[in-house]
C-alpha cells in the first residue's frame, strides 16, 4: 500500500491572474497562429462538454504528485494503491475536488488502464462523487475502450501514480486560454509550461485545469491491460509496450503542469483526456496542427504535495 508518512509540501510562486495571462499570451504566440489568453469567470463545469461534479476550479488550489512512474517500470509494484479520499486529507483539503491523470487500481478494475480522475471527495455527511473515466485496450478490436468509473466501481482507489489538481470546486475567476492553428512543435501543455519556465526561471509556478480540443485530432497512448513481465528499461521499450492511437475532437483534457521541479522528483506535466464518444487516454499532442482549436481553463496552485515519492527513481516513461 501507499506510504503516507513521508508527504512533502512546498509553497509555490503564485502570480496574479492578470500577470499570468499576459505571460501566457506572449509565450503561446510562438507556438500558435491565433492566441487569446484572458481572465474570465469560470464556466459552469457541471454543463457540457465537461459534466464535472462541481461548478468551478476555485478555492484553495493545489497540486499533488502521487507515487510515480518508477512504480510501473521497469517492473510493476501492484501493491502501490491509493484512495482519493485519503489523498484529500494528505493535501489538507478534505472534501475537495480532484482532476488529473493517473492509473487505475488494477486490484479494483481487474486490469491495467489509464485513469481520468474526476472526484469530489467525501466530506462529513456527504459521500464521495466519482465521475472518473478509464480507458483500456479493447481485446475485440485492439482499439480504445473508455468506460465510466462510477458505473462499475463505488470506491475512489487508484494505483501506481497520479498527478492531480485539487480545489474546493467553487466558481470564480480563472485563466481562459484559446489557441488555434499550431505553428510550433510543442503541445498546448508543453507550450504553457515552457512559457512559465522561460518567464519565471527559478520560481516554480504550477497550473491545473481542463481544456477542450474543439476541432482536430490528437495522439494518445493507452497502457496494455496486462503489465509487462519483462523489465522496461528504456523509453523505446516503454513506447513499444504502449498502444498509440489517434483520437478525434471533441476531447476533454485534464492537465497538471509545473514550470520547474522544486526538488521533489515531480512529473512536470501530465495530461489525460476523455470524450463523450468513447475515446480517452494519455495526451501527447494534436496531430492536425492546421485545423486544431483549443479552449481551456486553468488556475495557479498555491502548494505542491509530493506523496509516496519513490526512493529509487529514473526518467524513463515520463513523456
Amino acid at each position: 500500500m501507499a506510504d503516507m508518512s513521508t508527504t512533502e509540501k512546498i509553497q509555490l510562486h503564485v502570480p496574479a491572474l492578470e500577470e499570468l495571462s499576459a505571460v501566457l499570451q506572449i509565450g503561446l504566440q510562438t507556438n500558435f497562429a491565433e492566441v487569446q489568453v484572458s481572465v474570465v469567470e469560470c464556466p459552469d463545469l457541471t454543463k457540457e462538454p465537461f459534466l464535472f461534479p462541481v461548478k468551478g476550479l476555485c478555492g484553495n488550489p493545489r497540486i499533488a504528485d502521487v507515487g510515480g512512474v518508477p512504480y510501473l517500470v521497469p517492473l510493476v509494484q501492484k501493491e502501490k494503491e491509493y484512495d482519493m479520499n485519503v489523498i484529500s486529507k494528505e493535501v489538507e483539503l478534505p472534501g475537495g475536488f480532484f482532476l488529473g491523470a493517473g492509473a487505475v487500481a488494477s486490484r479494483v478494475v481487474g486490469m491495467n488502464a489509464e485513469l481520468m480522475p474526476l472526484v469530489l471527495t467525501a466530506a462529513e455527511g456527504r459521500p464521495a462523487v466519482n465521475g472518473s473515466y478509464f480507458s483500456s485496450i479493447n481485446p475485440v478490436d485492439d482499439q480504445c475502450l473508455q468506460e465510466k468509473y462510477c458505473n462499475k466501481f463505488s470506491d475512489c482507489h487508484f494505483g501506481l501514480m497520479a498527478n492531480v489538481y485539487a480545489c474546493e470546486g467553487k466558481p470564480g475567476k480563472v485563466i481562459e486560454v484559446r489557441a488555434k492553428k499550431r505553428t510550433g512543435d510543442q503541445s498546448l501543455v508543453t507550450a504553457l509550461r515552457k512559457s512559465l519556465e522561460d518567464h519565471y526561471h527559478n520560481k516554480s509556478v504550477a497550473l491545473g485545469g481542463s481544456f477542450v480540443i474543439q476541432k482536430g485530432k490528437a495522439k494518445i497512448h493507452i497502457m496494455p491491460r496486462e503489465f509487462s513481465v519483462c523489465p522496461l528499461n528504456t523509453n523505446d521499450e516503454v513506447n513499444n509496450w504502449l498502444k498509440h492511437i489517434e483520437v478525434s475532437a471533441p476531447l476533454i483534457c485534464q492537465s497538471v503542469l509545473v514550470s520547474r521541479d522544486p526538488g521533489l522528483d515531480l512529473r512536470v506535466e501530465h495530461t489525460h483526456l476523455f470524450s463523450h464518444h468513447g475515446e480517452g487516454g494519455h495526451y501527447y499532442i494534436d496531430t492536425t496542427p492546421d485545423t486544431v482549436e483549443y479552449v481551456g481553463y486553468f488556475m495557479p496552485a498555491e502548494y505542491v504535495y509530493r506523496i509516496d515519492r519513490p526512493k529509487e527513481t529514473h526518467e524513463v516513461g515520463r513523456d
